[in-house]
């Protein structure tokens, strides 16, 4: 089950990637849990929500640009990378913004 990401208190980064999908979906779904769990071991790491319809949005969370530089060049994650302009993605779009306030109950 998908909660709200726990964050600490800003400044922290939020790593926005959109996608449209293709209808391919040999191997997405363990791929999708497979990076999902690889990222959660990284250093740097805060958490992640993610939503999908017509278009999915995943919002990792990270504490600096440095973690998101070593999560991008991570030999498993470049692969499923590659997977994804090859078979899964229509378009998609990555975004990093850094997070300076959040508020919420």
């Amino acid at each position: 089950m998908m909660l709200i990401a726990n964050t600490p208190k800003p400044p922290y980064y939020a790593v926005i990637f959109t996608s449209l999908r293709t209808p391919d979906d040999s191997g997405y779904g363990e791929m999708a849990e497979k990076m999902l769990q690889l990222a959660a071991q990284q250093s740097g790491f805060l958490g992640v929500e993610s939503a999908r319809e017509d278009v999915g949005i995943t919002v990792s969370y990270w504490s600096d640009l440095e973690s998101i530089k070593k999560w991008k060049a991570n030999g498993e994650h470049l692969e499923a990378q590659k997977q994804g302009r090859e078979n899964w993605y229509a378009a998609f779009k990555v975004r990093i913004a850094k997070v300076e306030r959040d508020y919420g109950i």
